[in-house]
């Protein structure tokens, strides 16, 4: 995950390519429940920080916050939409005929959204880019909808920002866990 970027902006052919891997993720019934919101101007992503910064952290406080660290020149909001799922799964040929979300083991929806995301983030290292997913605060998510003109069926699941990457590479592998701690073969064991 990239936190600097240098000024360069992403050119619109690359954001295009990032946006398509995006709607090549998995979808649970072909849904396709996404929507993404692409801020792409210096105003947009100010506007962006400034809206999504929670208001209880002012000054220096607010500024430890992630989103008000990200001078990137491209923000892409990735959107779940679960009104999309319960419509698609309430078609007679799915076998339901209500809308109703009580049935489904996991919010889909959102993990749909996610795999698209990931995708998002890949496809920034493929084309020379830093990327960073980032969430968005709860109590921030009405203020931002009203900003953008976000429809109340979307809901942002978090953020990526994406830019000419402007600090050097880090080497995370010793902090992983080992896979033993979180691969189990069979029966779930824990490790001792």
């Amino acid at each position: 995950m990239v936190r600097r970027y240098d000024a360069r902006p992403v050119p619109p052919e690359v954001v295009e390519r990032l946006l398509a891997a995006a709607v090549r993720a998995p979808s649970a019934g072909f849904s396709q429940g996404w929507g993404f919101r692409v801020l792409d101007t210096a105003e947009d992503v100010s506007r962006f920080r400034e809206i999504v910064t929670p208001r209880n952290r002012t000054g220096t406080d607010g500024d430890k916050w992630f989103a008000a660290e990200v001078r990137a020149p491209l923000i892409i909001v990735p959107h779940s939409n679960k009104d999309a799922y319960l419509d698609n799964y309430a078609r007679p040929e799915k076998g339901l005929t209500d809308r109703s979300d009580a049935w489904w083991p996991a919010p889909y929806w959102d993990i749909d959204a996610g795999f698209a995301a990931l995708l998002i983030l890949l496809a920034a290292i493929d084309e020379g880019l830093g990327a960073s997913f980032f969430g968005i605060p709860k109590e921030r998510i009405d203020p931002y909808r009203e900003a953008f003109g976000v429809p109340e069926s979307f809901r942002p699941i978090g953020a990526i920002s994406s830019g000419y990457p402007d600090e050097p590479p880090r080497d995370f592998s010793a902090w992983r866990r080992p896979l033993s701690d979180v691969v189990h073969r069979g029966r779930w064991t824990v490790p001792g």
